[in-house]
């Protein structure tokens, strides 16, 4: 299993919105960038909204950002969509046989080191802004134009 891959989308529209802020970020449009389907996009977009992201106006096309690029980072799309709970990035199998020392012991044992690894990530995420992935983008842009 793997992240949601609305976690990439997300970062894809946010960043889709920036690079193309003069034009109409619809969702159609966004979902020709993705290629997806643009009601993907919209459900996307709603929780992107929710979460204070971005700014779309009812029965108006398009979007963008209702905070400075600068100031949204990966951990905010990672938590907007909804990838995983609260320490539950790692799930622990249920009822494991108590009758077997390994069985008793397993989850106690390894929980806190999951807890640990999904700490170590969202640090990861926290340290990365949308503004960083923009001028990635452009900057591969520039690289790629000259080849």
């Amino acid at each position: 299993m793997s992240i949601s891959s609305r976690f990439s989308v997300g970062i894809h529209i946010l960043t889709l919105i920036e690079i193309d802020k003069d034009g109409v970020s619809s969702s159609e449009y966004i979902a020709r960038s993705v290629n997806t389907n643009p009601a993907v996009i919209r459900k996307i977009m709603g929780m992107l909204k929710k979460a204070g992201l971005i700014k779309v106006q009812p029965g108006i096309a398009g979007a963008e950002l209702a905070r400075d690029l600068s100031d949204i980072t990966l951990l905010d799309v990672y938590k907007a969509v909804n990838v995983v709970k609260d320490n539950e990035l790692f799930s622990i199998h249920e009822n494991p046989n108590p009758d077997c020392s390994v069985g008793r012991n397993i989850q106690n044992i390894i929980e806190p080191h999951f807890i640990s690894a999904q700490t170590a990530l969202e640090k990861t995420l926290e340290n990365v802004t949308i503004e960083n992935v923009v001028n990635d983008v452009k900057d591969n842009e520039k690289l790629n134009s000259k080849h």
